[in-house]
């Protein structure tokens, strides 16, 4: 367990709630090659999700992986992506519109380890 300083979910989003982007929990995200990790960029929130999404990740990994609330997770994620410093992959869904098994269960790990 991290016995760093702790801050509330809320300061790490300044309040906000909403992201721009609709993330679902199976929504794929990965670091950018080509992002410029400057400015805005360097903030502290923002590096234990560049360290654990340096392979693809869902957001309800990420979430699970930094032990934060999914809707932090989702605003953090959404503000990295406009900053283009995250790639928000398309999610693959099966024929009656449902994301793929193997996904699921990902997801479901993830949301375990919360």
């Amino acid at each position: 367990m991290d016995d760093g300083p702790r801050v509330r979910p809320y300061v790490l989003t300044k309040g906000r709630t909403q992201s721009a982007y609709e993330l679902a929990l199976e929504t794929m995200v990965s670091l950018r090659a080509d992002a410029r990790w400057s400015g805005a960029a360097l903030n502290s929130e923002y590096q234990p999700v560049r360290a654990l999404c340096a392979a693809p990740q869902s957001v309800a990994e990420v979430a699970a992986g930094l032990s934060m609330p999914l809707g932090v997770a989702r605003v953090l994620l959404s503000d990295m992506a406009e900053l283009g410093l995250l790639h928000i992959h398309g999610t693959a869904r099966t024929a009656e519109g449902r994301p793929p098994m193997a996904l699921m269960r990902r997801v479901l790990a993830g949301l375990q380890r919360l």
